[in-house]
């Protein structure tokens, strides 16, 4: 099974965080509220305070008002739940003990269903699952609110797994152990309370684990800092200290290595900042520093080598550098012997407008993904006995995403993914000992696709930079600006934003005769760490303008124009969102602003906001508090400014951006007498919902709301 080693609680923050900025021109009359409490919406942060509750309520029922009226919800609604509830989609597999898991939603399943089938079975068209946990069933037989945050499974054996368990999406939850060979949840087995807490199996009987011990013992994020070794049997009370960092970090985790060869690493994480950490390995000499860059990342561990992507320059005790964006190896018998003069080997580094985007290990090979322009690349590595690394490509189709889905440690097999934008979804086996590739199943097409186009293309921002976006359209289309565009972004945490399939995007906007277009500004990995670092706290302002000079190069090429040009983004892409409603309002019809951060004076305030800062800046200094209130987009909305109708939506079970940003947003447009509509999905954390029927009706809301102010019938 591919492990991913950011922590569960760190690595879902970055996945749908990003960007800040720093306007330009802002209107010195700009109403401007402050970070020390003179806010008249303070209120509304209260998530779940009957006042604030209210307030949604009444929200809701206007924006259902509009747009759920609306002649062209019902049928969008439809179709998006039917796409989404389609019984031929693909089972996303993750192999364990030889067998296949998957975790399943359906009409029959809202909250989920895990279940599982033989390696063989998966791999034919009519397979036979077997149900584990039915997490609609328990969530009624507990009077609970079950959804699925995953499991970890104890190596080498991968039958004793802990089940991560929400409460309605929340990042928090609740950490129960399972025994694949029963089939049930282990009685007397490990239980770990309700919270933001992570795990490692250190064996089948040892649990290293960080949480909030004693009341108040988290960092300043909301994420934990002390780590216990807990044995099967003790107590909580009685779990063992192995570690404690400090509550001005973002967090600190545990971290379990083991290759198919039985080497074993026990390492802390410890996140300084949201990029920079320190490893500490754990040993019968106490723990100790491992000499790595503060910004890198642990990949996995093969043959006794520990796998570090690089993400800045790190110059070796030897004198010797390896470049930002390089994979590099470290022997760990040298590692132990000196962890503070390690010695690093090469496996890859990336060439000019190519990016490293992800790899995984199995039992004796390594997977290795790239972009090239923006475009899928796969390669197979493999140790060698001189310390080395061979590599060479894995043939799959090309101009396309290609991701990895998982890896298995026990052997040489591992699953792939590769899509488009009209190139449905395919899961593809790679047999690395066999050196084939087996296409398992692919997605039937979802819209008609025959009269569309793909264009990858270049605009060019306010310092000169390149900016590669991809434009979805019309074969035939006039480009005299009359056709409805979605332009959407992310721009922030080194997130690549890559051509994908999506069923919904096709059959309730470009079928219709829409367009889409999806810009690769700086902030995201595009092109590697430096793309990403060119963006980070008072230089966002770079991320602004590439955007809005995609949104220009759109409208030159006659491909749309403003009345037809709308924008989307969530999360760090609904601040990007927030902020081009404020500086550019004369370019964009709509501007939907989905899970937002919106509030950039009091962001470290609220819920994990505090973790950013390495990523948006500080209040607390001088010039970076300067360079956030001057881009906020709640803080410089104007009564006098000109404009389009936004949609603006968050979720209430949101725990790491929050609703707050969102409602407060709403309220204040509502006090300057500005027009919007909001919505809050009471359901869902830090997404479009919790179950497929309330995605889908997110999903009918934004697209009704962009056929309306768009003129897309």
């Amino acid at each position: 099974m591919r492990r991913n080693f950011g922590y569960a609680w760190l690595a879902g923050a970055s996945l749908y965080l990003a960007a800040a900025a720093m306007a330009t021109g802002t209107n010195a009359s700009a109403t401007t509220t402050t970070s020390n409490g003179n806010d008249p919406f303070l209120w509304l942060e209260q998530v779940n305070d009957p006042r604030a509750m209210d307030w949604v309520k009444a929200e809701n029922a206007k924006t259902s008002a509009v747009l759920e009226q609306d002649p062209r919800y019902s049928a969008l609604r439809e179709s998006a739940l039917a796409l989404a509830q389609a019984n031929d989609r693909i089972p996303e597999p993750a192999v364990l003990g030889g067998e296949i898991y998957n975790l399943w939603q359906d009409e029959h399943h809202s909250h989920g269903l895990w279940r599982h089938t033989g390696f063989a079975d998966f791999l034919r068209t009519d397979v036979t699952w077997q149900p584990l946990v039915d997490l609609d069933a328990l969530s009624a037989a507990e009077h609970a609110n079950w959804f699925w945050h995953g499991a970890q499974c104890a190596e080498p054996g991968e039958h004793n797994c802990m089940l991560a368990l929400s409460d309605g999406g929340e990042d928090a939850v609740t950490e129960r152990e399972f025994d694949l060979r029963t089939g049930h949840f282990v009685d007397g087995g490990f239980v770990l309370p309700k919270g933001k807490q992570d795990l490692a199996w250190q064996d089948d009987d040892t649990l290293l684990s960080s949480r909030e011990w004693k009341p108040g013992e988290l960092t300043s994020s909301g994420y934990p800092y002390v780590v216990k070794r807990l044995r099967r049997g003790q107590p909580l009370a009685e779990a063992t200290e192995i570690f404690r960092g400090d509550p001005a970090d973002v967090g600190v985790g545990p971290l379990t290595l083991r290759d198919s060869a039985g080497n074993q690493v026990l390492m802390i994480v410890r996140f300084r900042t949201f990029f920079e950490t320190n490893y500490v390995l754990l040993g019968s000499g106490g723990p100790k520093p491992l000499g790595l860059p503060g910004k890198s990342g642990i990949v996995g561990l093969l043959a006794n080598r520990l796998i570090v992507e690089l993400r800045e320059d790190w110059r070796t005790a030897s004198g010797k550098v390896f470049g930002s964006g390089s994979l590099v190896s470290i022997d760990m018998a040298q590692a132990r012997a000196a962890p503070g003069k390690l010695r690093p080997t090469l496996i890859y580094a990336p060439e000019p407008r190519h990016a490293f985007t992800a790899a995984a290990v199995t039992r004796d090979k390594l997977l290795l993904t790239e972009l090239d322009n923006v475009r899928g690349r796969a390669f197979v590595c493999a140790p060698d006995r001189t310390g080395g690394w061979s590599r060479r490509v894995l043939p799959l189709p090309d101009n396309v995403s290609v991701s990895i889905v998982d890896t298995d440690l026990h052997s040489n097999r591992a699953f792939f993914e590769v899509t488009g934008f009209l190139t449905p979804a395919s899961l593809w086996l790679a047999d690395l000992d066999a050196n084939t590739q087996q296409l398992v199943r692919a997605l039937p097409p979802r819209f008609d696709a025959s009269r569309l186009a793909v264009e990858q293309l270049e605009a060019v921002s306010k310092d000169g930079t390149r900016v590669p976006y991809f434009v979805v359209h019309a074969k035939d289309m006039h480009r005299d600006g009359s056709t409805p565009l979605i332009l959407e972004a992310y721009g922030g945490f080194q997130i690549s934003e890559t051509p994908y399939y999506s069923a919904t995007l096709g059959k309730l906007w470009l079928e219709r005769g829409g367009a889409y277009a999806l810009a690769n500004i700086r902030g995201g990995g595009e092109f590697g760490p430096a793309w990403h670092d060119a963006g980070l706290k008072t230089h966002r302002q770079r991320i602004y303008d590439d955007f809005a000079a995609v949104g220009e190069d759109l409208i030159a090429r006659g491909f749309t124009s403003p009345p037809h040009l709308g924008i989307r983004g969530g999360s760090n892409g609904g601040l990007l969102m927030g902020v081009e409603f404020n500086q550019r309002p004369e370019l964009w019809g709509a501007v939907d602003i989905e899970v937002p951060l919106l509030d950039m004076l009091r962001y470290e305030q609220i819920d994990a906001g505090s973790s950013w800062v390495g990523e948006y800046g500080s209040v607390k200094i001088p010039e970076e508090r300067a360079f956030l209130a001057s881009i906020s987009p709640y803080n410089n909305l104007r009564a006098d400014a000109h404009y389009p109708l936004p949609l603006v939506w968050s979720t209430s079970k949101d725990d790491r951006v929050g609703p707050q940003h969102a409602r407060k947003f709403a309220a204040k447009m509502a006090s300057l007498g500005l027009p919007y509509l909001f919505y809050e999905v009471l359901e869902g954390g830090h997404s479009a919902g919790a179950t497929l029927d309330e995605e889908a009706a997110t999903s009918a809301r934004e697209y009704t709301y962009f056929s309306r102010q768009l003129k897309l019938p």
